[in-house]
């Protein structure tokens, strides 16, 4: 899967978001859907673009524990 494809997902998703501030809780199995990848792609790919510093994650800490991702 293409990092770069990947962020410009992930960036138009977030700041298509009416939350404030602009995060997203992202559905990894629907993205591999609508991308044609394997779930496993689309969590490595999001993992990578933590660890690179361009995306922000945290998980929630009441029930049901999503991880939620912002821009930097």
């Amino acid at each position: 899967m293409d990092k770069g494809v990947l962020l410009q997902r992930v960036q138009a998703m977030i700041v298509s978001s009416t939350k404030k501030p602009k995060q997203m809780i992202l559905s990894t199995v629907k993205m591999a859907d609508l991308l044609g990848v394997s779930p496993e792609e689309i969590s490595q790919g999001l993992n990578e673009l933590v660890k690179e510093g361009r995306l922000k994650q945290s998980k929630l800490k009441e029930a049901p524990h999503h991880e939620v991702y912002f821009l930097p």
